[in-house]
């Protein structure tokens, strides 16, 4: 089925908001690891995966969910700390970043704002799981409920009572060095599961607006070692 121009256009604009935050972190505050920031590079893995993730694979993930012609766009890429996928290994600690925001695929990417729907993003929750090579885990080395407008990087962001607004280009949510801790030497994967509540615009500019819960599930493979992932060092400012 051919994809249309304007979700192309989308697509292609959520790409490059990940790259732009991840080239552009210099001089803003971090949450959860100190100074360490996001970086969107990491080596390929040199050894077969042991379970099936995209974000191992290809050092980042993402993916889109249409719910009425609007596109929310989860992205999660490891940072500086530990950039290197194919060496998260079960113990140590293992970082990573998350975006999520919503493009009104109504409109194009240039039209006025005032012209596109507004989405609201109240509140995100994380849990985890992990997976062993026998298929028990039980683990959950990760997890998240917060209200998004207390957590985002943006300091600042536009809020109402619905909550922040993710509608691009006016607004996006954004966690920095998020922490999954240690798992046992069985782990062979971790699967991240996000649900954001949101509420949507039935029309642009009008009043009516209606709640939505968004989930993504996000499996991350971790490989066969004793030793502790490593994490990189936080660089010294040379001023």
């Amino acid at each position: 089925m051919t994809r249309s121009p304007r979700l192309r256009t989308a697509r292609s604009a959520s790409l490059l908001l990940v790259l732009s935050v991840a080239l552009s972190s210099c001089g803003l505050f971090d949450i959860g690891a100190g100074k360490d920031s996001p970086s969107a590079t990491q080596s390929p893995s040199a050894s077969a995966t042991p379970y099936n993730s995209q974000f191992t694979r290809d050092g980042t993930f993402q993916s889109h969910i249409d719910v009425d012609g609007v596109d929310f766009v989860y992205t999660l890429y490891p940072t500086k700390s530990t950039p290197r996928t194919n060496e998260w290994y079960p113990r140590g600690n293992h970082f990573f970043s998350f975006t999520f925001q919503a493009y009104d695929l109504d409109r194009r990417l240039r039209d006025p704002f005032s012209t596109k729907r507004k989405v609201y993003l109240a509140n995100i929750r994380v849990t985890s799981g992990t997976k062993t090579a026998n298929g028990k885990g039980g683990q959950s080395p990760y997890r998240l409920n917060a209200d998004a407008k207390q957590v985002t990087f943006d300091p600042e962001p536009l809020t109402t009572r619905y909550g922040m607004i993710i509608t691009s280009p006016k607004g996006a949510f954004e966690l920095r060095n998020q922490k999954i801790r240690g798992m046992s030497l069985e782990t062979i994967g971790v699967d991240l599961s996000f649900s954001a509540t949101v509420w949507i615009q039935r029309t642009a500019g009008g009043t009516g607006f209606y709640r939505r819960e968004i989930r993504q599930t996000v499996p991350i493979a971790i490989f066969a070692s004793k030793k502790p992932t490593s994490v990189a060092p936080i660089p010294v400012d040379a001023n």
